[in-house]
């Protein structure tokens, strides 16, 4: 199509706008054209300088020097007991069986029997910081680990922990953590998703908003990957045109880009076609790395063992891969419903799931380091809550823990995280965080900062008003940062 035959392609709408709305349209663009221009300059304030130029995933420079580049966000889907992981609670010993409280028996989640850890717990490293024996692997690396004891929440139910853990808020529609990194920070590789999510066999509670972009750019939203699959065919699947070579596919993705140019050009802001357009252009790129990024069969023999022959090995393995190419944001759940959800058999579950993870999370951290990635890459665990101190009732044969939101734990490592020390605690029986309360805006705001960014600044304008992650609260836990 040439210029000419352009010109003449107008539709009824765009006649009556030209013609008798023309005016109208003139006068209202005079009016608000200085709230228009307010709100592209609060937008694009947000992020500074695209390097690269181009596109909303390039390369852009924080707002100070980042300690971190990238992270790797381990998912404890469900809420793993700290009691029975990192946070030590002896005093539950004398105890067991009796209840705290009169005031907590009114509380149905709390109001069970003290019951005390079965699995002992050790101090490792020249830190000292103590482990229970469910994790021997990770505890060798406790000197690279800031273990936080002191978490809080505000909901103690899977729904809206995860929506807070991941969105910052635990109703209303939010951008996820990785939606906001990408968007401030763009990807160091244009041929993958800058936004990545591995989550097997099925999706966790509230699905795929764990990972959205909600009213930021669509671009920006996760990337969702089954790792339930061996072979990169299947991770990725469609991602290939088994009918048309390169070239046919490229002048064939040439049209449509100038189409849709064409398209776009006569519409002030269209979003979402141009998230079509990246995401478009993006599938075709990713033709040329995504299989090559996803298959671990040209790792190393060692390697591959080290990580070991399992599902949750090859995710953290990926994870490595995908950080090591450039990729902004990488989620990793360890399976899909709540399997640390423990309300039951909990000395029966928690060591198998400890198990599954213990030495593939070991290992990522090892291959990190000696890959010179550690330094600035942020690794963090946890879940998007803790469990009770308590057995809950009615008590059984085989007893669990309820779900607390008030003093859980989570661990961080490398991306300028202080290793060797613990943050915060919780009272003698790990009922209530009291020192060091580190709320998950807190968190957020200190990945944030950890990537280079005042959380109070990196806000998108949306509805008439500057949004971020934290919302109106957070502040950054600087004692945890090296």
């Amino acid at each position: 199509m040439n210029n000419e035959i352009h010109a003449r392609m107008t539709n009824r709408r765009q006649m009556l706008s030209h013609s008798g709305m023309g005016l109208g349209m003139l006068a209202l663009a005079g009016m608000m054209a200085d709230e228009v221009k307010a709100d592209q300059a609060n937008s694009s304030s947000a992020i500074a300088t695209d390097v690269a130029g181009g596109t909303s995933l390039s390369p852009r420079l924080p707002h100070f020097a980042a300690s971190a580049k990238r992270v790797i966000h381990l998912f404890a889907n469900g809420g793993p007991s700290q009691i029975d992981t990192f946070d030590p609670k002896p005093a539950l010993e004398k105890l067991a069986g009796k209840t705290l409280s009169t005031e907590l028996a009114r509380d149905k989640r709390l109001g069970g029997v003290a019951h005390p850890s079965k699995f002992k717990f050790a101090k490792h490293g020249q830190s000292g910081t103590e482990v229970s024996e469910l994790f021997p692997n990770i505890a060798k690396h406790v000197d690279k680990m800031c273990v936080i004891r002191s978490m809080v929440t505000d909901v103690p139910n899977h729904e809206p922990g995860l929506m807070m853990m991941n969105c910052g808020d635990i109703v209303r529609p939010r951008p996820s953590v990785g939606s906001w990194a990408l968007y401030g920070l763009g990807t160091e590789n244009q041929s993958l998703p800058g936004y990545v999510v591995m989550c097997p066999s099925g999706l966790p509670t509230a699905a795929t908003a764990n990972w959205r972009n909600a009213f930021l750019p669509g671009i920006y939203q996760g990337t969702h990957v089954d790792t339930k699959y061996t072979d990169p065919d299947e991770l990725i699947a469609n991602i290939e045109n088994k009918f048309l070579v390169h070239d046919q596919q490229q002048r064939q993705l040439d049209l449509v880009r100038q189409l849709n140019k064409f398209h776009i050009d006569r519409r002030d802001d269209d979003p979402q076609l141009a998230t079509r357009i990246e995401s478009l252009e993006l599938a075709f790129r990713m033709q040329d790395e995504a299989h090559e990024a996803f298959d671990i069969s040209d790792e190393p023999k060692h390697i591959q063992e080290m990580y070991g022959d399992s599902l949750q090995g090859r995710q953290m393995l990926i994870a490595r891969r995908l950080s090591q190419r450039g990729v902004r944001y990488v989620q990793v759940y360890h399976g899909a419903g709540q399997p640390w959800d423990s309300h039951a058999a909990i000395e029966k579950n928690h060591p198998r799931l400890a198990t599954e993870c213990d030495q593939p999370i070991a290992a990522l951290l090892q291959d990190l380091e000696q890959q010179g990635l550690l330094e600035d890459t942020l690794v963090i665990w946890g879940g998007e809550m803790g469990r009770t101190p308590t057995v809950q009732l009615p008590v059984t044969a085989s007893p669990g823990r309820d779900h607390h939101s008030d003093g859980f734990t989570m661990w961080m490592a490398g991306g300028g995280v202080r290793g060797g020390m613990t943050y915060g605690s919780t009272d003698e029986v790990g009922l209530k965080a009291v020192e060091n309360r580190v709320h998950v805006h807190d968190l957020h705001a200190t990945i944030l900062h950890l990537l280079g960014f005042d959380h109070t600044r990196l806000t998108y304008r949306y509805a008439g008003r500057d949004f971020r992650l934290t919302d109106v609260h957070g502040n950054v836990v600087h004692d945890i940062i090296a």
